[in-house]
């Protein structure tokens, strides 16, 4: 690993393992995933078997598991596991990470990540996703992002800061973050083919309440200090307050469901 890999390591880790700490109120306000774009990353995977890795609190577990996938989840965070095991008791879900995956070798036909993909080792996870996919395999990555194609939501970006909203958060700055992600390639255990990006109309029901809360269950803002923290909930607060779109009762947030797809050839 050189300084510049082991720099963005030493800052990506305290926000990787910062969820647990807002497991209840993760499980609580985020979103799904849009059920067209969770059957656009497996639709050319050779079977029903599906790891879903950094599964968090069983968001995109529930979605695979309302498609008929044979799901076994993955999720390092006990607290976070927990919470998944609740919301979808009946699914085989394991303490593991994506660089010690504890599957055996080529025992899933897709391995799904939401919201994760960006926080795993890939020097050390590509392998061992490698490892556990058979041939024909799918990887995939899902994002939910703001469309802040719609005016509002992108002043609620601006308003909200890069700690709420990020470089992955929104529709082109997400293609150009995934575009360029490390994916296993031509050096793996596994040869993937070109990896393809696509996007998917999505929303979520909110009141400006539950979106500050769920706005809350960001990394950035859950590893600031407490003032800080709460100094940009209230810029939050204030925006949502002065928009009509939001100052009363519930709306629908604009959102797309982005994934990032590779095949294991």
């Amino acid at each position: 690993m050189d300084r510049g890999d082991q720099t963005r390591e030493e800052e990506r880790r305290p926000h990787s393992s910062s969820f647990g700490t807002a497991a209840v109120a993760y499980a609580r306000h985020r979103p799904d995933y849009a059920q067209a774009a969770v059957r656009w990353a497996l639709e050319t995977a050779p079977g029903p078997r599906v790891l879903d890795l950094g599964a968090g609190t069983g968001k995109l577990t529930a979605a695979l598991v309302a498609l008929d996938a044979e799901v076994v989840a993955v999720e390092p965070d006990p607290a976070m596991l927990a919470e998944l095991r609740r919301a979808v008791p009946g699914v085989r879900a394991l303490p593991g990470s994506a660089e010690s995956l504890p599957l055996p070798d080529g025992s899933v036909d897709a391995v799904l990540a939401g919201n994760a993909l960006h926080w795993f080792d890939m020097a050390v996870a590509g392998p061992e996703i490698a490892r556990v996919l058979a041939p024909g395999g799918v990887l995939a990555g899902l994002w939910n992002l703001l469309d802040d194609r719609v005016d509002w939501v992108a002043g609620l970006a601006r308003a909200a800061g890069s700690a709420a909203v990020g470089p992955r958060d929104t529709p082109a700055s997400w293609r150009a973050q995934t575009a360029g992600m490390h994916l296993p390639g031509a050096g793996e255990p596994a040869r993937f083919g070109a990896p393809e990006q696509a996007l998917f109309p999505h929303g979520q029901r909110r009141t400006a309440d539950s979106l500050v809360a769920t706005l809350a269950t960001r990394a950035g803002l859950l590893v600031m200090p407490d003032q800080e923290r709460e100094a940009a909930l209230d810029r939050i607060r204030a925006f949502l307050a002065g928009r009509p779109e939001t100052a009363r009762g519930g709306f629908t947030l604009p959102m797309l469901t982005g994934v990032l797809r590779v095949r294991r050839l």
